[in-house]
């Protein structure tokens, strides 16, 4: 394994935290040598400096597609934090239909990983709907600021150990399963999502209109507490009046600061 420098390390880390918001603490360092060194010893550099050299120069992206990828979690799964999604279907839905007038439902899934969260919430409203879904746009904006990630989740396959914790219902309704074992989401739960690259730290956010509910769940664990701040008071700035932001269970915006309103754990709403 290429060993990396301590002066290396915190340029990187800068790098990184300055452009994407990740931080990462001293004791990471053994971490991202163990997740770039195979990168670096196939690209035959010496040194993280000469990668970070590497991926400045590559104008195509790829470059830096493929190093997030290597330095972020993509740990996701169907169903997951249940209680949101309960709450989303029993209480947020009715809210909104009774409060969207010109029923254009916008719902934003951030840093959507391999597409799980937002195909969930996709088989929500399409079982919530039915037959009454004419005349409302469903779909739903998933984000994500790797580009590999985004095809894994355009794909819609998933493996069986994926596929846990959802409904047997939901199976037999939106999926078709391969002889290897793999799953397909069905096309008309894949049309209602839209991917998009975003990355959380861009300046702008590219919206012409506000949010209704904006889903960022477990990404800001990886924040540290300013940065946090800070894309809290974004989010909140993009959400519609009586909107909602759910984030995940290890999280938590700091009261004193954020002008959302407390709902329940790890959900906030703009009042």
């Amino acid at each position: 394994m290429i060993g990396i420098k301590e002066r290396e390390f915190r340029e990187f880390a800068d790098y990184i935290k300055t452009n994407y918001g990740i931080h990462f603490k001293d004791e990471k360092k053994t971490l991202i040598e163990g997740r770039l060194g195979q990168v670096l010893a196939n690209l035959n550099l010496a040194s993280l400096t000469e990668y970070m050299d590497y991926v400045a120069a590559d104008q195509s992206g790829q470059a830096a597609d493929l190093m997030l990828d290597k330095i972020t979690t993509n740990h996701t799964f169907f169903m997951r934090e249940p209680a949101h999604f309960e709450y989303f279907r029993e209480t947020v839905l009715p809210y909104l239909i009774r409060a969207v007038r010109d029923r254009d439902l916008r719902i934003w899934s951030a840093a959507c990983s391999s597409g799980e969260e937002p195909y969930t919430l996709a088989m929500i409203l399409d079982e919530f709907f039915g037959p009454h879904k004419t005349g409302w746009d469903t779909k739903i904006l998933a984000t994500d600021i790797s580009q590999g990630i985004l095809a894994a989740a355009q794909a819609g396959v998933y493996s069986r150990e994926k596929m846990e914790g959802l409904p047997e219902s939901w199976k037999r309704r939106y999926f078709k399963e391969d002889r290897a074992g793999q799953y397909l989401l069905a096309e008309k739960i894949r049309k209602e999502v839209i991917f998009s690259r975003i990355n959380l730290m861009d300046p702008v956010f590219p919206f012409r209109k506000k949010m209704h509910v904006i889903f960022c769940r477990n990404v800001m664990i990886y924040f540290d507490q300013e940065t946090k701040d800070r894309l809290a008071e974004r989010f909140y700035e993009i959400t519609e009046p009586g909107g909602f932001l759910f984030i995940g269970h290890s999280e938590g915006l700091d009261r004193e600061k954020t002008r959302y309103r407390y709902v329940m754990p790890a959900v906030y709403r703009k009042e």
